[in-house]
């Protein structure tokens, strides 16, 4: 089965992470992975009402990450790896430009 965390920025700006020959985290480690990169980045939730979805911290760490990070193979795989099993999807879809997350 095919696993792979797509993050696109703009037209011509995406990143695919493949994990199909990663070793998975466990679903806690991923989830402390993102709340550590939100925490160093400063974020705050996208909602005005505070409540932070799993999908929603997805999309800020990676936006926050910027292109610099997400260039960077190393962290680029981390983030997908957290990604896919905080949300429990083998394939997700992030795309900057409209703030949404598929699977």
């Amino acid at each position: 089965m095919q696993s792979e965390v797509r993050v696109v920025l703009d037209e011509r700006t995406e990143w695919r992470f493949p994990l199909d020959s990663v070793q998975p985290m466990s679903q806690q480690e991923g989830r402390d992975w993102l709340d550590a990169r939100f925490s160093e980045f400063g974020a705050a939730p996208l909602r005005p009402t505070g409540k932070l979805l799993l999908a929603d911290k997805v999309l800020v760490v990676a936006r926050e990450a910027g292109q610099r990070r997400l260039n960077d193979d190393q962290w680029g795989h981390e983030f997908a790896r957290a990604a896919s099993v905080a949300l429990a999807k083998p394939v997700v879809a992030v795309d900057l430009r409209t703030m949404t997350v598929s699977f």
